[in-house]
């Protein structure tokens, strides 16, 4: 059988875009290496996929060229996904920050986008590697198992190496430089930050949490981080992980809602409390502990000077750390950097110097927030290609 369009890989953004472009009228074969489409899908979200955020904007979003995902973004919404969703009769709630889950399972996400494909007459093939890949005579040749199949249009909607157990490789990266397109250096995103030895201190907290301003150069989330044995996670760790580079410093501001001179007011208020009782009031015990051993100020407020309480909460504002590397593609979400987005255009998805050679999803050099934000840029890469084909 002849084909239109091949995508390779049935992930989130494969498989919208495979059904986009069956449903208008071309013949799709999908290909996946893995024995089941959507097998990141299903995992997401603790198993009820964070399939897309309502503050979703193009500023939450990390390229090279931050204006690249405007277009597509602006094209598919969160609301328009939603009601696909709607759509299909899948319940579902916002957790917090605009984060849409299912109430059941992400397999009710994988269903849906598989009965989309089954709309547009997708021919859906998995479990078997992709060999070769070859552009000829205005066909591209794939090999896929013991056979090869052609079609003037191929989709690299194979992902980034985020999570390699589940199958993902550095594959759509290789096959861009193929066909000689420039790759934007991959690095893990959304993934937990390790601590050298000298804060060993830190790793004892394993499995305490609370509530931070990280920062990092410009950037600042305030969410909960988590002291782990190799260091730091939680959603605010994650987030700022993205933007974080090996030598840069991180820091956390403890007790993010206590205005600027509250130790010193709290002194007049009560100079029998304990530093360490003023600090535990907002704080888990142990941790609270661990950063009065860290500022070197014990006994009563009453008895300690407005300078060192004045040092301790700029302290607690902006407590550095210095982390030594992350946990790596093995347990980032997903994958920062990819496919050059000036390779791309970015109304259609298509490479501006291979005809018919198109690449969508985590793929591309556009990384989102912690969220929902990399589904809802999955869906819209897909749909502006699906559509363009």
């Amino acid at each position: 059988m002849s084909y239109d369009v091949i995508v390779l890989g049935a992930g989130a953004a494969g498989l919208l875009c495979a059904a986009t472009a069956g449903q208008g009228g071309r013949r799709v074969l999908l290909l996946d290496h893995a024995p089941e489409p959507g097998r990141k899908i299903v995992i997401s979200g603790g198993g009820r996929c964070n399939f897309t955020n309502l503050h979703t904007a193009p500023d939450r979003y990390l390229s090279g060229n931050p204006h690249f995902a405007k277009s597509a973004l602006s094209r598919y919404t969160a609301a328009d996904f939603l009601a696909l969703v709607e759509s299909y009769g899948i319940a579902w709630h916002e957790k917090t920050l605009g984060q849409l889950f299912c109430d059941g399972s992400a397999k009710q996400i994988v269903a849906m986008l598989l009965e989309e494909c089954a709309k547009g007459d997708v021919t859906l093939r998995c479990g078997q590697a992709v060999g070769s890949v070859e552009h000829a005579d205005g066909l591209y040749r794939v090999a896929f198992g013991d056979t090869v199949e052609t079609a003037p249009v191929l989709v690299i909607a194979t992902g980034g190496p985020s999570i390699p157990k589940m199958g993902a490789t550095g594959f759509a990266y290789d096959l861009a430089r193929k066909f000689g397109l420039k790759v934007v250096q991959p690095r893990p995103a959304l993934v937990p930050l390790t601590l050298p030895g000298d804060e060993a201190l830190f790793r004892e907290l394993s499995g305490v949490s609370t509530e931070v301003v990280m920062r990092c150069g410009k950037a600042s989330f305030r969410e909960a981080a988590l002291f782990t044995h190799r260091g730091l996670s939680g959603p605010a760790i994650l987030q700022i992980s993205s933007y974080w580079k090996r030598g840069d410093t991180v820091t956390a501001q403890f007790l993010p809602d206590r205005p600027d001179g509250w130790l010193r007011a709290l002194k007049r208020e009560r100079p029998r409390l304990s530093f360490r009782k003023a600090l535990g009031d907002g704080l888990p015990e142990r941790l609270a502990e661990a950063l009065c051993g860290r500022l070197g100020l014990e006994g009563e407020l009453g008895a300690l000077t407005d300078k060192a309480l004045g040092a301790a909460e700029a302290r607690l504002m902006r407590w550095p750390f210095v982390p030594d590397g992350s946990e790596g593609f093995a347990k980032a979400e997903v994958t920062a950097g990819g496919i050059d987005t000036a390779e791309l255009s970015s109304k259609t998805m298509e490479a501006k110097r291979v005809p018919g050679l198109y690449a969508i999803g985590e793929a591309v050099d556009v990384t989102g927030w912690l969220g929902g934000y990399n589904f809802q840029w999955a869906w819209a890469s897909a749909r502006a290609a699906g559509l363009a084909i």
